[in-house]
């Protein structure tokens, strides 16, 4: 008994390298949002980190439009990102974790 938990223990630990591997990989893949009609691009990286935004110089005349514009792509690309982040590291921390009898993941 005391074998096996020293091996969970292991896994575990090693299991928190990937994981936190993985997040520093996650700063390195690039999600791309854009407005329906293409005038606001936004780029952030799949740890949320805001890389670029492109602007279409006609929402430069109108703020209230703007911010909406900014408001609505945000959500959007920081949803898209949150989804591809959940992914990865629920892949990893599932491909980790030791087999306990009554804990199914």
């Amino acid at each position: 008994m005391f074998g096996d938990m020293m091996n969970m223990m292991g896994k575990l630990k090693e299991t928190q390298k990937k994981v936190e591997e993985t997040k520093k990989r996650l700063d390195t893949v690039l999600v791309d949002e854009q407005s329906n009609d293409g005038l606001l691009k936004i780029t952030l990286t799949a740890n949320r980190t805001i890389k670029s935004i492109e602007i279409d110089d006609s929402l430069l005349e109108d703020k209230e439009q703007l911010q909406d514009y900014l408001v609505v792509t945000l959500n959007k690309a920081i949803k898209k990102a949150t989804d591809v982040n959940e992914a990865e590291l629920a892949a990893v921390a599932k491909e980790g974790m030791p087999n306990i009898p009554g804990m199914d993941f």
